[in-house]
């Protein structure tokens, strides 16, 4: 809802847009680094990352430069051509990961609906059933809502594309009760964003290899939040030494432009034949000259180890703020620079006030799962940066 004192490109946009966003009051005008300014030159401070997506920060050099390059020479031609972009993103891919085979697309939903039918074609005819964990999100689509294991997002869109089962988080008996005959794959976040970063355990995810090792059902990692370097790895799974068979990227991988990608094993991707799959866009030259940019820079020496010294040194501030103020935090929970303050339930009611109260003060965050406070700024977050968030928090919370 807007007012007389709103900006007016908000007032023009309430006027024209499907009412499908909850949108913070502000129009975002420019960005640089991991400072974003507003219409009337309001500076903020981004620990949101456009959601995890501007991992490097807002209009990087090497990645503007590459995007401008591109765009000037090759925007699209459809994938019934080869570009030069796209298969050298592909190469990179593979070459830094347990994968030999990559699709392209151009969200994170897609990536992931890609990943349900490969799963599904690459698996007996019988074998059709996709279980997914309770508090999961995997897309907006409605194949990736119904593998979403979080009936609100399903309201009002039934009946749900069938052959998708939750299981208890985190709980291998009932996921083993759940598999059988008719299990195409089990797919997981290794660290559940949307519902308040909620990690699984090694052990857990170990047994669930071991599980579909034993009864041929496929492994599919959803990483489109923890992937691309977000928690210190290049790969959430990396942390954990466990291998799916398909894995799924997106927000992160083009650094604010729309592109998504499904990588599975040689033995997978022989499934998918001419036909099987497409996108139009996927894989774009533009979104992945971009991509190529943020590859080699999360894969230079030394990169991913300081994402984990900053990952620690948030944790520890937070770890610092919850102790002092136990009537609203009990924790912190998180890996590299994806981090939540977990809140009590005094602190959950107000959740939303506190992220409200630290925009006005020029610090953006956001209230996740009903359950926590999420910081994931851009990877190249500065300690300095890390010590302004604490210290606004820290300025909030002794007024709560």
């Amino acid at each position: 809802m807007t007012d007389s004192s709103s900006p007016p490109c908000i007032s023009r946009a309430d006027r024209v847009f499907m009412n499908t966003y909850t949108r913070f009051p502000v129009c975002m005008k420019k960005g640089e680094g991991c400072t974003l300014y507003d219409t009337d030159g309001k500076k903020y401070l981004d620990f949101l990352s456009g959601i995890a997506v501007c991992s490097l920060g807002h209009c990087h050099p090497a990645v503007t430069k590459a995007v401008i390059e591109q765009a000037a020479r090759l925007v699209h031609v459809s994938n019934l051509f080869y570009t030069l972009p796209q298969t050298e993103l592909a190469e990179l891919l593979v070459a830094d990961s347990f994968a030999d085979r990559v699709f392209f697309a151009n969200s994170g939903a897609e990536a992931n609906e890609a990943a349900i039918k490969l799963a599904r074609k690459a698996t007996a005819p019988e074998r059709f059933e996709i279980i997914t964990l309770e508090g999961s999100f995997h897309g907006r689509t409605l194949a990736t809502i119904a593998a979403t294991g979080q009936p609100k997002f399903q309201q009002g869109f039934g009946p749900m594309p069938q052959g998708f089962r939750h299981a208890a988080f985190g709980d291998i008996a009932a996921l083993e009760k759940m598999t059988g005959s008719h299990t195409a794959a089990i797919m997981v976040e290794p660290i559940q964003g949307e519902s308040g970063v909620r990690p699984l355990t090694q052990e857990y995810l170990t047994q669930v290899r071991e599980l579909c090792d034993q009864q041929g059902i496929l492994l599919i990692f959803d990483e489109v939040q923890t992937g691309m370097g977000r928690t210190g790895k290049l790969f959430a799974h990396e942390h954990y030494g466990v291998t799916p068979d398909i894995m799924t990227l997106a927000k992160a991988l083009g650094n604010g432009l729309p592109i998504g990608a499904t990588l599975a094993t040689e033995e997978v991707a022989r499934a998918f034949v001419p036909g099987s799959h497409a996108s139009t866009f996927g894989g774009n030259p533009v979104a992945a000259a971009a991509a190529v940019v943020v590859m080699q820079t999360l894969t230079a020496p030394g990169f991913l180890d300081h994402v984990l010294q900053k990952g620690k040194i948030l944790a520890g501030m937070l770890g610092r703020i919850a102790t002092r103020h136990p009537e609203i935090a009990t924790g912190v929970r998180g890996m590299g620079l994806l981090q939540a303050l977990v809140l009590t339930e005094q602190g959950i009611a107000r959740g939303s006030d506190m992220i409200d109260a630290l925009l006005q003060r020029g610090v953006l965050a956001n209230f996740a799962g009903n359950a926590v406070l999420r910081f994931a700024p851009p990877l190249v977050v500065t300690e300095e940066e890390i010590g302004r968030l604490a210290d606004t928090l820290e300025s909030i919370l002794s007024c709560v």
